[in-house]
């Protein structure tokens, strides 16, 4: 099967945040490297490890455009030089404080503030690049619709292929799959100490990352950022 391309923020590679962040997931999208996850007081490490196997695939990030596969007479230089576009007329700015949250079942970091520079970020990505994506499969629609999606969501989903864009995007770093109201609370006060240092320094949002998975199955990998310099 095709490779899927996503763009995504990552946060700086020397950050607290993008270490502490790979450290819990368990691995390293741009070097490539698995990492030894930290202990949990009461919970055993396979258990740690299967409530992060999703965002671990996906490495951490946030999301800015979902995950697709190139359309057809597309290729990978297309996509290169399509977000290169878009990050050389896009200015940087101050990511918000963030916070730990629960979405929809899952923990998450989430900015404290909406923000429109986000928001605006995330649909230039989300619009500009939509000529190189191909439509999802029945099989992507079914699995997106199982979620239960409002009205306007399946719209988004039947235009952009993806039903979580435009207004109704909410910038989020996922750190769990989703999570029982137990194991939620345990995970919730342990992630909000282990975060602490990290989530009170400033990030300046300088770059947009482009990360690619070669086969299904196989983990992200961040192939490479792109300097906002608008």
């Amino acid at each position: 099967m095709a490779a899927r391309y996503a763009v995504y923020y990552a946060p700086p590679a020397d950050s607290e945040l993008w270490r502490l962040g790979c450290r819990w997931l368990g691995r390293d999208p741009q070097r490539g490297e698995i990492l030894e996850q930290p202990a949990v007081q009461g919970m055993d490490a396979a258990r740690i490890a299967a409530l992060t196997a999703s965002p671990r695939t996906y490495g951490f990030h946030a999301t800015l455009k979902p995950p697709f596969r190139l359309r057809e007479g597309c290729v990978a230089d297309d996509l290169d030089r399509a977000l290169a576009a878009v990050s050389r007329t896009q200015r940087p700015f101050t990511l918000p404080r963030l916070q730990l949250a629960r979405l929809g079942g899952f923990l998450a970091l989430t900015p404290v503030d909406a923000d429109e520079a986000l928001r605006d970020l995330a649909q230039r990505c989300v619009v500009e690049l939509d000529g190189l994506r191909h439509p999802p499969d029945e099989d992507e629609l079914l699995r997106r619709r199982s979620a239960g999606l409002s009205e306007r969501q399946e719209r988004l989903l039947e235009r952009w292929g993806y039903p979580y864009v435009l207004e109704e995007f909410r910038f989020h770093l996922t750190l769990t799959d989703r999570v029982s109201v137990a194991d939620g609370a345990r995970l919730s006060t342990w992630l909000d100490a282990w975060f602490a240092a990290a989530r009170e320094q400033t990030l300046a949002v300088e770059d947009v990352s482009l990360y690619v998975q070669p086969a299904s199955r196989e983990p992200f990998q961040l192939l490479r950022r792109y300097r906002l310099a608008g």
